[in-house]
């Protein structure tokens, strides 16, 4: 598309040629009016002097900072004035490059291939509504995403995760592996030494790597949002009896 400023230079260049101002116009398409106006632009050298001297004091500032700034002063500006030559002098704030994380199956150890071949265990958290602390595992098979068990209580302990698992092993057969964080639960000797007589290897996590174990942290996100916010101590209790203190 051409614009009024190349139709008035295509005007002056018919009128070098002798054609009249009339004529030239009625060719280029513009009206003598159009072609005789010219621009009201006022000085700007100020006001972008200004700007730069904002945006030096301030390297975070925006342009819309600035004009409040402008306003302050006794400036009556319009903000549309101040982002045309804020843009014109290349004072935009950088942005931020968000870091990429690498989140290909490659950053998964032991990737499931098929049902019960890795199972993942965590622990989540909850509380009652007499605000003591509930504790949820859940069992999870990584291929078919099926939560195989979810067992809650105020303590589980390295042999009660060891007997939720004898009793799934029981139900499913033993996977092939088992997933897990490096909480004190599942790294337990006693743990270890039993799933290695069940010829399950166990894959910990890398420490700051919760992405390793994304069905179990999935699963949680989505266990805590459907869950009601608290539970009521009696009827948890009644499911789950405390274990007596020693």
């Amino acid at each position: 598309m051409v614009g009024a400023r190349q139709r008035r230079r295509a005007v002056d260049l018919l009128k070098a040629r002798d054609l009249t101002e009339r004529r030239a116009c009625d060719l280029v398409g513009i009206g003598r009016s159009s072609y005789r106006y010219e621009s009201q632009e006022p000085d700007d050298t100020e006001l972008r002097e200004r700007l730069i001297e904002i945006a030096r004091e301030n390297p975070r500032y925006g342009y819309r900072r600035a004009w409040a700034l402008l306003r302050r002063g006794g400036l009556r500006i319009n903000h549309k004035r101040v982002y045309r030559l804020w843009k014109d002098l290349g004072l935009g704030v950088p942005r931020r490059k968000k870091r990429k994380r690498h989140r290909s199956g490659d950053s998964v150890p032991r990737a499931a291939e098929h049902p019960n071949h890795v199972w993942t265990y965590d622990f989540f958290y909850d509380a009652y509504t007499d605000g003591r602390q509930l504790k949820i595992l859940a069992v999870l098979d990584e291929y078919t995403r099926v939560c195989l068990a979810i067992e809650v209580g105020t303590s589980i302990r390295s042999k009660d995760v060891m007997a939720v698992l004898e009793r799934l092993f029981l139900e499913h057969g033993s996977p092939g592996f088992i997933r897990s964080d490096n909480g004190p639960e599942f790294i337990a000797k006693a743990l270890s030494a039993w799933l290695e007589r069940q010829n399950t290897g166990t894959i910990f996590i890398e420490p700051g790597s919760p992405w390793q174990n994304g069905y179990a942290e999935s699963f949680g996100d989505k266990l805590r949002w459907h869950a009601p916010r608290k539970l009521d101590r009696q009827t948890c209790e009644l499911r789950f009896p405390p274990q007596p203190r020693r």
